[in-house]
């Protein structure tokens, strides 16, 4: 139950004092994005229905190898790693 106190004069809530203003946003020169069916890669498009290139992004591939030097009860054991990245 609320008092009459309580409503005239209303606390502040906690957490308005954590509030910012929203960043700068930034228009992006795409409207749409669609799958191609070939490539099963997102296709961006403008507001005219052209594409838009919206640049390369690399790949990148691990591998790792576990290696073990001794088959008694006290393994000796490692590792490699390597990565590639375009």
């Amino acid at each position: 139950m609320t008092s009459s106190a309580e409503l005239t004069n209303p606390m502040r809530p906690w957490g308005a004092g954590r509030l910012t203003p929203y960043p700068t946003t930034i228009r992006r020169p795409h409207t749409t994005v669609v799958i191609d069916p070939t490539t099963q890669l997102g296709v961006f498009h403008n507001s005219a229905g052209e594409v838009v290139e919206m640049g390369k992004h690399g790949t990148s591939s691990g591998t790792e190898t576990s290696t073990t030097t001794n088959s008694d009860s006290r393994n000796d054991q490692g590792h490699d790693q390597d990565s590639n990245q375009d």
